[in-house]
């Protein structure tokens, strides 16, 4: 191996004992050599069996109705989530206030993030504090395998039905190859024609036919032509899944407003194919944290004076990005209404 080759891959292996996934950005993770002698099925093993001990500690803190639906599906729905007052001064804030907003289109859909005020008295910023108080933070970290810090963002997601422009999150696939929570509060019902979140029940757990297939892909990770399985959010085909030993169909699921839907996204799931135009909107959020490290809490984002300035400098970076010429998958489109259903 030459010098230089060497220097990469020492700078490089680090990536091993973290969250990333990328197969084609990190020349370890995505040695064909380490994971034919098995690196990436270690990873998944290792990285789920840490998330099942850090889970014990937490499960007394999580709701025993909750916690059973999870284990035993994956995900958890929790209706009305909000107080009725704050949710109706909430969604009579989103039809009067313009937001900062940026947007990543992929195929016939639109997906735009709203970062939420912190501490301005709007009913926003209550919104956000109420989702990260105790009920939702412990059932969120139980998910996620391991508690944290998040920041909810408002998402719209616009779709305009277009066969020759298919979406790619349409397709079954799982985030990444550790357990991790993204979660949902619906304000407005989303029927099946809206085309909803869909997953596979139950795919959440490593089975031994799962890990089995995760060394498969990653052997050929970076040599099928789908940017988003060398990225390390492997797709997959509803025939597969049976022969992993999921044996229940995939559940799409329509909901009614102020409902929170929370998902342990290494589980397959997709966006059900919308059957007509439509803007639906949520709040979303997401859980993801470093699978290799045994304890909970104790996250870095959570730093007062840090807390709730993450997401603003995430966007701004962005926003640097494309000024010099390197533009981000999320671009700035000005201000916006959260219900606008038009793209750009």
């Amino acid at each position: 191996m030459k010098a230089r080759e060497a220097l990469t891959m020492t700078i490089a292996a680090p990536a091993v004992l973290s969250r990333q996934k990328n197969f084609s950005a990190n020349p370890v993770l995505g040695s064909e050599s380490f994971n034919a002698r098995g690196l990436h099925r270690w990873r998944v093993d290792r990285a789920h069996a840490m998330s099942r001990r850090r889970r014990e500690g937490l499960a007394a803190n999580v709701d025993a109705a909750e916690r059973e639906a999870f284990e035993r599906d994956g995900y958890v729905v929790r209706e009305n989530a909000l107080p009725q007052p704050l949710f109706e001064a909430f969604t009579a804030e989103l039809k009067e206030q313009r937001r900062k907003a940026w947007e990543m289109v992929q195929g016939d859909t639109a997906t735009r993030l709203m970062p939420l005020p912190v501490s301005d008295g709007s009913a926003g910023a209550k919104v956000r504090a109420y989702l990260r108080s105790p009920s939702f933070r412990n059932l969120t970290g139980y998910v996620a395998g391991r508690s944290g810090g998040y920041n909810p963002v408002l998402q719209t997601v616009a779709v305009q039905p277009d066969p020759s422009r298919p979406d790619p999150q349409v397709t079954l696939h799982a985030d990444t190859f550790h357990p991790t929570a993204k979660f949902w509060l619906f304000l407005h019902d989303v029927g099946i024609e809206d085309g909803p979140f869909a997953f596979v029940p139950g795919s959440h757990r490593l089975t031994p036919q799962r890990l089995a297939w995760e060394h498969e892909q990653a052997l050929k990770a970076t040599g099928v032509g789908n940017e988003h399985h060398a990225a390390g959010s492997f797709r997959m085909t509803e025939e597969e899944l049976e022969a992993l030993g999921y044996d229940r169909p995939i559940q799409p699921l329509p909901v009614k407003a102020n409902t929170f839907l929370v998902a342990d996204t290494y589980g397959f799931h997709r966006r059900t194919p919308a059957l007509k135009p439509n803007a639906r909107v949520a709040i979303h959020g997401m859980l993801r944290r470093n699978p290799f490290l045994p304890w909970n809490g104790a996250d870095p984002s959570e730093i007062p004076g840090v807390d709730g300035r993450l997401i603003w400098l995430l966007f701004a970076s962005r926003d640097a990005k494309a000024r010099m010429g390197k533009p981000d998958k999320y671009r700035s489109v000005g201000l916006k209404l959260a219900g606008d259903p038009s793209i750009g």
